[in-house]
């Protein structure tokens, strides 16, 4: 029993010696140099070369604290926020991004400077999700790239930051596609619209923008389509509305063409230009050589990494362009119910030029074809987009009319009854549109479908 008793001594002697070996007790004991904080840095550095984060932490601190005019003091506070970093985790990364603000903050004009800042968007990077998850680490490392470019543009480490800014848009870009996609597929084309335009104009470097201004302009072709057919509006407006989508679409698939030339989807928006019977643009030379370099600059995902990907949480982005000046600009968005109120208003203003009577109050629907007998705008509804905000749709249902006493109409017959005919039909409405049965949509619905 005192044999196994000394055999498990002596095994285990040597790991208690080991942890005890790197607890600091007294970071300056021991030191006799004529430089301590020197010692004390180095030290550091030893125990951060080896995994003993803690214990570099505590020798950083005391470096801080204990010599403050030393000159290794801005290397310290640099080397805190390595030591949290190197340490990982949501809390060390946390941890990490005080420490490397903290040194900007007290050392901005030291090449240093720079490196923190790198390290504070890197920190996001490291962080971001797939574009169908969370998608505020990506925004936040945008952010902090963009930053880093314009506060110190003449940093050796610029290059490295704006091809990280290139792969975080890449996601972002990834993101706005996915959902102007969903909302095309269920006929919502203001909002798919709103997506895809925020998306070419924030992302141009992105690897599917030329599905994205395609797709843009098939939207803008269905919505002059579908607005020739809108026999209650006023031929002259219809005329008018419908032109203006085709020479959005056009304008689109002319983009396509003088900006990215090099993209599959060049030759289908010649096609669709010849449809429209539109002039094709020509490309100019620079245009031709900043496409294809884009284009030859990404890489490909094979079969085997895609499977791949679906196991990780960091997005891929091999499909980045690995040349191109990224947007340093804030994301534009564009408001879906912004675009349907402007149709609304047009529509509106029309129906009360081309109708009679004055125009509406605030709060009054406008003149309407069953009353005047003229061309007439469609009432308004609320709509929401997937961002919450409200705008207006159109629909060609007029309220009743309603009155606050019990009288006799001109014809005889009692009010009440007029009143309890009109509740029966109300009820009647109600229940068809209580049906789970799926309704065709019609009339303006086709261009604003909320």
């Amino acid at each position: 029993m005192l044999r196994k008793s000394l055999i498990v001594f002596l095994l285990a002697a040597p790991f208690v010696v080991a942890g005890c070996h790197h607890k600091v007790k007294n970071p300056i004991a021991n030191i006799d140099s004529k430089q301590p904080d020197k010692v004390l840095y180095d030290r550091a550095m030893n125990s951060m070369k080896h995994g003993h984060y803690t214990e570099a932490r505590t020798l950083l601190e005391t470096l801080i604290n204990t010599y403050p005019d030393s000159e290794y003091v801005a290397r310290a506070k640099l080397s805190l926020g390595d030591a949290w970093y190197a340490e990982g985790g949501s809390s060390g990364l946390a941890q990490a991004e005080v420490q490397y603000k903290d040194f900007i903050t007290f050392f901005p004009n030291m090449p240093e400077a720079a490196e923190a800042q790198l390290k504070v968007a890197n920190i996001h990077y490291k962080q971001m999700e797939k574009p169908d998850r969370d998608f505020n680490q990506a925004m936040r490392a945008a952010d902090e790239y963009k930053i880093m470019i314009q506060q110190f543009p003449d940093s050796k480490l610029v290059p490295e930051a704006k091809q990280r800014l290139r792969e975080v848009q890449e996601v972002l870009a990834e993101r706005q596609w996915r959902i102007a996609h969903f909302y095309y597929l269920r006929n919502n084309l203001a909002a798919a619209q709103a997506r895809l335009t925020s998306l070419a104009d924030s992302y141009p470097l992105y690897s599917g923008v030329d599905d994205a201004l395609y797709l843009l302009g098939g939207v803008y072709e269905r919505e002059a389509a579908s607005m020739r057919q809108q026999k209650q509006v006023p031929e002259v407006l219809r005329a008018k509305l419908a032109g203006e989508y085709d020479h959005r679409a056009i304008e689109t698939y002319s983009r396509i063409i003088t900006r990215y030339p090099a993209m599959d989807r060049a030759e289908d928006a010649r096609k669709r230009l010849t449809a429209l019977k539109a002039d094709i643009p020509t490309p100019t030379q620079e245009a031709m050589a900043e496409s294809k370099a884009e284009e030859d600059s990404r890489g490909s995902t094979g079969k085997f990494h895609t499977v791949l990907n679906n196991f990780r949480k960091h997005p891929d982005v091999n499909k980045t362009a690995q040349v191109g000046e990224p947007n340093l600009q804030e994301e534009e968005i564009i408001s879906a119910p912004a675009e349907v109120q402007h149709l609304d208003a047009e529509i509106r203003a029309a129906a009360v030029t081309m109708g009679t009577g004055p125009a509406p109050g605030a709060n009054q629907p406008p003149p309407s074809s069953n009353s005047t007998g003229n061309g007439s705008a469609p009432a308004a509804s609320t709509t929401n987009d997937q961002t919450g905000q409200q705008g207006t749709s159109t629909n060609t249902a007029t309220p009743p009319a309603r009155t606050n006493e019990i009288g006799v109409n001109s014809d005889g017959s009692n009010q009440n009854s007029a009143q309890s005919t009109q509740d029966g039909q109300q009820k009647t409405s109600d229940q068809l549109d209580s049906s789970s049965k799926k309704k065709k949509k019609k009339g303006l619905k086709k261009i604003i479908p909320f």
